[in-house]
């Protein structure tokens, strides 16, 4: 399995505030990643870089073979090839359910409306709201908008994708149901990076867990590795607060 992102001395700042301080990562395909921290860590802005939602300032960022650099050309071969999972679903509440899956295949990928449709379909059954298909997010719950959230990054055929504290703005009784589409997800072989506390669903499904404060990563380890025996003070604290 080879590398197919690998971040180097990676940096960002927004003004003079610095929020990632020289990130080394490789993620090989495949794999499931989760990374965890306090507030204002850096988490979602390290996978924001990765597919250049936000633009690292200095270091390199590499996704399947492509660097990220100023040339739009390799953003858009980027953003086709890793989806993504927000906080707040950020679906288009004007569009139905299946039109917010068709979109980007359509625009983006030039397929003919029906196979898009027949793609939406699919992804829309795999996470279990078909029935959903023509209705508009605003009537759809929240464990369901995300869902929905999910099969509409799908219907790219993604090699990678990056999930954002995707539960973290639903009901408690919703977060299952989304947790459970993700694990489906980690063992059909998706590369995954997940930023989220929900340690239940790290530690069934992910091969390494990263831990982040202040812009760095402090710890990197196997899961097993890593709940049962951190190693890093700032680490034993964070999860003595969150277990």
């Amino acid at each position: 399995m080879g590398k197919i992102i690998e971040l180097k001395k990676v940096n960002k700042w927004f003004d003079k505030f610095q929020v990632l301080k020289d990130i080394d990562l490789e993620v090989a395909s495949q794999e499931k990643i989760v990374i965890c921290g306090p507030s204002g860590s850096g988490k979602s802005t390290l996978i924001r870089c990765i597919n250049r939602l936000e633009e690292h300032q200095k270091g390199n960022i590499i996704v399947d073979g492509t660097e990220l650099a100023e040339n739009t050309k390799n953003i858009e071969k980027i953003r086709a090839e890793v989806g993504m999972v927000f906080q707040q679903f950020n679906l288009f509440p004007h569009l139905s359910i299946l039109d917010n899956c068709t979109l980007a295949p359509i625009w983006v990928k030039k397929l003919p409306k029906k196979e898009a449709e027949e793609v939406a379909m699919k992804n829309l059954t795999r996470v279990q709201i078909d029935d959903q298909a023509n209705k508009f997010p605003g009537q759809l719950s929240g464990g369901q908008q995300q869902r929905a959230a999910i099969a509409r990054a799908l219907c790219m055929e993604p090699k990678i994708m990056l999930f954002d504290e995707p539960t973290s703005a639903l009901d408690p009784e919703m977060i299952k149901e989304v947790l459970d589409v993700m694990v489906d997800l980690a063992k059909g072989g998706m590369t995954m990076i997940v930023v989220t506390h929900e340690m239940g669903f790290a530690k069934e499904v992910a091969d390494y867990m990263i831990f982040m404060d202040e812009g760095k990563i402090v710890e990197r380890a196997k899961t097993k590795e890593f709940f049962e025996n951190p190693k890093s003070d700032r680490t034993k604290l964070f999860l003595s607060q969150i277990l």
